[in-house]
């Protein structure tokens, strides 16, 4: 080697050297993992001299790169199209490194992740995420070896904890759920259902002194049916709860020592035995593999082609500015991203953004919205004819009722029917209720005249009758919904008014929203009650059993009676959850029923807001979400389904809510992928970035503000219909795609196959299709529908 040679290369060895001692662990570990003898350094200001002189070899497509990335990183291994891709290292200044398999500068395939804290990843990636079968060995001597999905252990899991402590069976997003079996060090061990992170449902937990309890928990700790058992055979069976007054059982001694726990105590379960048995909480990653930033460079030919000679911009494999600083995440905001950065996350994490002070425009190459003589467009043309945009703003849905409106006093009535309901003094409700509180006579009668009485107040409405259905079933549905007594009151009986709905519905129903649009009364025929009267206790018991359930939540039945008039007229309703109480700006809204006679909307474009209820035929979308989540939301649309079959429900729909998350000024819908060519968001949308979605996984517990058809992260892809296929129900996928955030569940379920409705299908059926009609037996339609809403669902691949 030339002394000029080995000048150069010292030289780039001192630059590199420099680099990583920002650090200590980059410090230490640099030399020992690559070495120094073919390393370049890549100048800013001549990417051309990079691309001649960095010590690559050729092979075919693909080369061989030691690369001093310009903030510092390292990389060594194939590389293909300005991309890691194929196999690499990647060492980051902070002591990050992967060694493993690229695809198009991301993580994919087989690779090990290590972080400064000592702490390694080896098994298999996706897009940048721990997705797959791998096993994480955490700082303090954790390991954990199983299934992943985005970051998270999902799937079946064996975990060892530093403490001594096992676990093995299912987990869901971070945390033990489903089966599982966890065994301490001192060799007491539990086995059974688990339910985010904590023991919950029926399970046995066995102490080392041969003591055992079979039965139910909640929260940890045994709750409702149980039986603690003694080596010795005598056992207690009982009611348990840790609230000593719920607490109510029966000792069954042994024969060979009728005595021997006569003066045990069943809270000594909670107080003493259970009082050390804690679960070991995971720990917390300081920073996950999809959050590393790649400091790459774009090819000196993109550069050319895009506006010839200009300086050659910096930009992030997943999207995000390399000196971009996150804001703290916020409970309340959740989707909005910090400072001016506007980004979306999907497959191929294809995003765009704008110039911030600190950090430099980026863009992937090839996808930065400019054409051949590098001026920006506005909007990348879908090539699939008119562009898409999102309906103008409308006022506030619905009228609210003041003084002088028609319904004024029957408002009036129904606030003071629902405080003096809810209000009402009653015990603390089990989950467990008798077959006596589903009965159809067990109803409760209250009047309310004028002047008052010693249990109803003074009002200045007329005279009225207020009827409760099955109280006390609606409380404790109240109670599994987690609905608080006091907000509920001040919700719908708080100062402010209520607003009726424009216009009834097809089934004649007049609809009514709470100020704060988080509850929805409808009022109900006499048909409609009995059905849902009928169906009660299965209802309760499906809600019950599936909390992430999409069918319609039911928080009240009513009826007013209305005094003093020729005709007492009877007013029944509904109380139920709004899906839509969302600080998002619903920008479309879809009925989907899975039939195609009638169903499409009457109104022209011009008409159509966001408040247009739009039906199949309307549809212009399939929804892709993650894996997980859908195969959540196809086991869920299963249960349902079977449950709306066996109580011979039809006629139901799946109300889908659409946010689309990029618009421009001009109220353009943005594709994935496209530049965004002005500001913020013109309606003050919230914003998920992809940095945002990474901090939401590094918490398990902020999965809570996500939920089964709530705030859900999707990408809806647009379809096109054919000419000639008029009443084409599904359109052909364009792969043109949209971030969105959805809303939906499955409403209108109390119509009965009755004979009015058989009656309709012999009609409609002489004329049409009798597949395309509505109206059709519970059980095709429960698989007709099905088979349509597993069609405009599919998981993001």
């Amino acid at each position: 080697m030339s002394r000029e040679s080995s000048s150069n290369s010292s030289s780039m060895i001192k630059a590199w050297e420099a680099t990583v001692r920002r650090t200590q662990a980059a410090k230490k570990r640099a030399n020992s993992i690559f070495g120094t003898s073919i390393i370049a350094h890549v100048d800013a200001e001549n990417e051309e001299e990079e691309e001649n002189d960095s010590g690559m070899s050729v092979v075919g497509d693909m080369y061989h790169a030691d690369k001093v990335l310009p903030n510092g990183d390292y990389y060594t291994g194939q590389w293909s199209d300005n991309f890691p891709h194929g196999q690499g290292k990647y060492l980051w200044t902070d002591g990050c490194m992967y060694v493993g398999e690229w695809f198009r500068g991301k993580t994919m395939g087989r690779g090990r992740f290590s972080w400064p804290s000592g702490a390694t990843y080896e098994g298999e990636f996706k897009s940048g995420y721990m997705d797959g079968t791998g096993t994480y060995t955490g700082p303090n001597g954790d390991t954990y070896k199983g299934q992943w999905i985005m970051n998270l252990k999902h799937g079946h899991g064996v975990k060892n904890y530093f403490t001594g402590d096992l676990y093995e069976g299912e987990w869901r997003r971070g945390l033990q759920e489903g089966q599982g079996r966890y065994q301490w060090k001192e060799g007491n061990h539990y086995a059974g259902e688990w339910k985010n992170g904590e023991i919950c449902g029926k399970g046995m937990f066995i102490w080392t002194n041969g003591n055992r309890y079979d039965g139910y928990w909640e929260e940890g700790v045994p709750k409702g049916s149980g039986t603690f058992k003694w080596p010795d055979g005598s056992f207690y069976v009982g009611n348990w709860s840790r609230d000593p007054r719920e607490q109510n059982g029966t000792y069954y001694p042994s024969g060979s020592s009728p005595d021997a726990n006569l003066d045990w105590d069943p809270q000594q379960v909670y107080t003493v035995d259970l009082c050390d048995c804690r679960i070991s909480p995971s720990e917390k990653v300081s920073i996950l593999p999809s959050q590393k930033k790649l400091a790459v460079w774009r090819s000196s030919k993109a550069s050319e082609s895009g506006g010839g000679g200009e300086r050659p911009r910096r930009m992030s494999v997943d999207g995000r500015v390399g000196a971009a600083v996150e804001r703290p995440f916020d409970r309340m905001r959740l989707w909005e991203t910090g400072g001016d950065e506007r980004v979306g996350f999907g497959a191929g994490g294809l995003l765009c953004g704008r110039r911030e002070s600190s950090c430099e425009e980026y863009s992937y190459a090839g996808l930065n919205g400019e054409d051949a003589n590098g001026n920006r467009n506005d909007i990348p043309k879908a090539g699939l004819g008119q562009q898409m945009r999102v309906p103008q703003k409308t006022k506030r849905q619905g009228e609210t009722i003041c003084k002088g409106h028609k319904n004024y006093d029957l408002m009036l009535n129904l606030q003071l029917g629902i405080r003096h309901a809810v209000g009402r003094p009653a015990p603390t409700a089990s989950l467990d209720l008798k077959p006596s509180a589903f009965d159809p006579k067990e109803k409760l009668w209250t009047r309310f005249p004028p002047e008052g009485t010693k249990y109803t107040p003074p009002h200045q409405s007329c005279e009225f009758k207020w009827k409760d259905y099955c109280p006390l079933v609606f409380r404790t549905l109240r109670k599994l919904f987690k609905v608080d007594p006091a907000d509920y009151m001040i919700s719908i009986c708080g100062n402010d008014a209520l607003r009726e709905l424009s216009s009834p519905g097809k089934s004649g129903s007049f609809f009514y929203l709470t100020n704060d649009d988080r509850y929805m009364i409808k009022t109900m025929k006499k048909a409609e009650v009995k059905v849902l009267i009928r169906m009660l206790s299965a209802y309760y018991n499906h809600v019950r059993a599936f909390e992430n359930t999409l069918v319609t939540k039911f928080y009240g039945l009513h009826c007013v009676k209305l005094m003093g008039q020729p005709i007492q007229k009877k007013v029944r309703f509904i109380i139920m959850g709004n899906l839509f109480c969302t600080e998002y700006t619903i920008h479309r809204r879809f009925d989907l029923k899975g039939s195609v006679l009638g169903r499409t909307t009457d109104k022209p474009e011009t008409e159509i807001d966001g408040t247009t209820i739009l039906k199949d035929l309307d549809l212009n979308f399939i929804f892709r979400l993650q894996k997980s989540w859908f195969q959540d939301f196809c086991r869920q649309i299963d249960r349902d389904c079977e449950f709306l079959e066996q109580e011979r429900i039809m006629d139901y729909s799946l109300l889908v809510g659409l946010h689309f998350r990029n618009t421009s000024a001009a109220g353009h819908l943005i594709p994935s992928g496209a530049r965004t060519p002005g500001g913020d968001d013109n309606d003050g949308s919230l914003q998920l970035s992809r940095a945002d979605m990474d901090q939401l996984l590094l918490d398990p517990s902020r999965w809570a503000s996500i939920k089964l058809g709530m705030n859900m992260p999707a990408r809806a892809e647009r379809t096109l219909r054919k000419n000639d296929l008029e009443l084409q129900l599904i359109g052909e996928p364009t792969g043109e795609y949209y971030e969105v955030i959805l809303f939906f569940g499955v409403i209108d379920i109390l119509q009965d196959y009755d004979i009015s409705k058989k009656l309709e299908h012999a009609y409609k059926s002489i004329q049409y299709d009798p597949t395309s009609i509505s109206a059709v037996d519970p059980k095709q339609y429960s698989r007709r529908f099905r088979e349509f809403i597993l069609k405009i669902f599919a998981e993001d691949t």
